[in-house]
């Protein structure tokens, strides 16, 4: 991934990412990141896909179920008066609407909104630079208004794109009420403390879920957000079906489309579950909020009935090591990926135009790990946590999977996290496994403390014996084995949400770890400095505009522990 910087004048430079440019200087409090570079990549090739599924969907409405070989073709940077309507309500830049007009094929217009002074003058300038005023239409408003505004039939939307600096509960209500029959949402959130653990009692009044503390975080982040957009839209009668949910960086993004339906709105009661976790072991156990159970009859051979489920799942004490438990949710616990949309979006990617984005390889190797993931099995456990519990030596991860796929049970990795298990076999058959593996690596005695979790778990007996050594063929997945790169590199100098690390297009905005650079040296009075010293010290610490500013490394550490 590479930014290309270029100087158009002394008081102006152009950064530019793929086709787009957008000009640095001359208003100022406008950010761009680089780093984002990837959400936009991916953003791109989603819309164009789902315009392509939009497509036929007309088409078979059209022909009745009749086959048709004619169809129209599409492309990007041309108005279609039959195209996708976007609004990307907080637009800073304008990039990512740039880059939709020349990228994204089959559009009709796009309106670039934010309700900074200094943010539309930027957009505006940029809309010009780029030549794309015939699809581009800037808007100086609050992006809530001005979704409520475009509630009528008429001026209703066919994609919408929330990415803000945080929480984009704010702005879920409008944007649902202003999406088409069949609209694409598009929502970013930021603010991965909240959601992972940290503050559950903000998560409940920004997300109306409470999240447990736990390994798999990134993806219980994905399924509390889906959960408040569908909780959103139940209001309206609608419901969310989501096609792509991931977790990357600092952020989770999550591509749904909204669907107008009373009937439909009853199954979201059984997508929804509490979660229990052992404050000792870990363990967790899901509780749907509502059961489905077929009702056949003569006239309606699908018809179901709808019913509360008994619980809860768990005993007062964990059954595996005796401690209590934690209780969160709800949370989304039906897929939160269509496969068959992943599966369009990698043939997508490698071809052209889309194979020639810059974060292709990036790409390529999350949507295959998509892919891989078992759809039915919410969250996961990491071994590495499984393993400390116990004080085992860590035991290789192609082993584990290899013992679970032998035993007769599913597993996958998630894309969310390195070292994932994500599998359907039962906790008891996790522990057991490990339990066989202490056999072979022996955890010290004076570690075997009563009251424990690890003296709790151990000293039950194996009730099976399990084949670590012979590699199952589905051991190891294809994303593995092909060594795709599927997960983010390290953090770069651009990592972090917002302004704390970016690079400022219009002022010179330094990073808070560059500001207090040498803060804690040998306080020096200035009055015992030269005037030609001191004015060179001053010269120092003036940043250019194109220079690479980060977040520090006690910074940096924190949002990899998130």
């Amino acid at each position: 991934m590479e930014t290309k910087v270029t100087v158009s004048s002394q008081s102006q430079k152009i950064i530019k990412e793929r086709c787009a440019e957008i000009i640095a200087g001359g208003n100022g409090g406008v950010f761009y990141n680089p780093v984002q570079e990837f959400n936009r990549d991916l953003s791109i090739t989603v819309i164009n896909c789902y315009f392509q599924y939009l497509l036929k969907e007309r088409q078979e409405k059209m022909s009745n179920g009749n086959n048709q070989d004619t169809v129209k073709q599409y492309s990007a940077a041309k108005k279609y008066e039959d195209g996708l309507r976007i609004l990307e309500a907080l637009s800073a830049t304008g990039l990512r609407s740039i880059r939709y007009a020349k990228e994204v094929a089959g559009v009709k217009e796009i309106i670039a909104n934010d309700l900074s002074k200094h943010a539309v003058e930027a957009i505006r300038d940029n809309v010009k630079h780029n030549k794309v005023e015939h699809l581009i239409e800037v808007s100086h408003a609050d992006a809530t208004t001005l979704m409520y505004l475009s509630t009528a039939l008429s001026k209703q939307f066919d994609c919408i794109d929330l990415d803000p600096y945080g929480c984009p509960n704010r702005f879920l209500d409008a944007a649902i009420q202003s999406l088409k029959n069949g609209g694409l949402l598009l929502v970013t959130a930021t603010d991965m403390a909240v959601l992972a653990g940290n503050a559950p009692e903000a998560c409940y009044v920004k997300y109306g879920s409470v999240p447990l503390r736990m390994k798999s975080c990134h993806e219980m982040a994905l399924r509390i957000v889906l959960h408040c957009v569908e909780s959103y839209a139940n209001r309206y009668g609608k419901y969310c079906v989501p096609l792509l949910s991931i977790s990357a960086d600092f952020y989770v993004r999550v591509f749904v489309r909204i669907f107008n339906s009373q009937a439909k709105c009853k199954f979201s009661m059984s997508k929804q579950s509490m979660i229990y976790q052992c404050t000792g072991c870990s363990t967790f156990n899901l509780q749907p909020l509502g059961s489905i159970k077929p009702n056949h009859t003569e006239t309606q051979p699908k018809q179901v009935k709808f019913g509360i489920p008994t619980g809860p799942p768990v005993n007062t004490h964990c059954e595996h090591c005796g401690q209590k438990h934690h209780l969160g949710g709800p949370v989304w616990s039906a897929p939160i990926h269509d496969n068959t949309f992943v599966q369009s979006l990698i043939e997508a990617i490698n071809k052209a135009p889309l194979s020639e984005l810059s974060t292709q390889k990036r790409l390529n190797g999350m949507l295959t790990m998509v892919l891989e993931e078992l759809p039915d099995v919410p969250l996961y456990y990491t071994l590495d946590k499984l393993c400390c519990v116990l004080k085992l030596e860590i035991i290789p991860i192609l082993k584990f999977r290899t013992a679970l796929l032998y035993a007769g049970y599913r597993v996958s990795f998630s894309h969310a996290y390195k070292n994932s298990i994500k599998t359907d076999a039962p906790a008891s058959v996790i522990w057991d496994i490990l339990r066989c593996w202490n056999k072979r690596h022996p955890v010290k005695e004076e570690r075997m403390i009563n009251g424990t979790p690890l003296k709790e778990i151990l000293s039950k007996p194996c009730e099976n014996e399990y084949n670590f050594d012979d590699l199952h063929p589905e051991a190891n997945p294809k994303s593995r084995k092909d060594a795709l790169s599927r997960f983010q590199a390290n953090p770069t100098a651009f990592w972090g949400p917002g302004t704390r690390a970016t690079i400022m297009v219009g002022e010179d905005k330094l990073a808070k770890s560059y500001r207090n650079q040498n803060k804690k040296q040998k306080y020096r009075p200035q009055e015992n400095i030269k005037g030609n010293e001191l004015d060179d010290q001053q010269k120092s610490k003036q940043p250019k505009i194109d220079e690479t500013l980060g977040v520090d490394e006690k910074q940096q550490q924190s949002h990899l522990e998130r």
